[in-house]
């Protein structure tokens, strides 16, 4: 009794390691697909978080900027966490130095 039961797990071990071969071959869907997404998606958005970072790091005093909210103003003084516009003649608006989307430049 014994040797049939040794020689049921031989065979058995043999099926399991073609299936574990086979289990490799299921995630390389996946694997492909989160390579996909990664080219696609993930590093597009990390090259537009550096390009604005860099953008809110350089902003000075007389710049024309846009906000998020479609604001164009010029900035008149410039802070850590905030900067002040000035929309029109003598009227200002403290705005956040992260919803400042770009710097308009005047190219004629």
């Amino acid at each position: 009794m014994l040797g049939v039961a040794f020689a049921m797990g031989q065979f058995g071990g043999a099926e399991g390691a073609a299936g574990g071969l086979e289990g490799l071959k299921s995630f390389v869907p996946l694997i492909l697909m989160f390579v996909i997404f990664y080219f696609l998606l993930i590093r597009p958005q990390q090259k537009r978080q550096k390009e604005h970072k860099a953008l809110l790091a350089g902003l000075k005093r007389g710049d024309e900027v846009v906000t998020a909210g479609g604001i164009l103003g010029r900035i008149t003084n410039v802070a850590d966490t905030f900067v002040m516009l000035e929309v029109a003649e003598k009227v200002r608006i403290k705005v956040a130095r992260g919803q400042i989307i770009s710097v308009v430049t005047d190219e004629k």
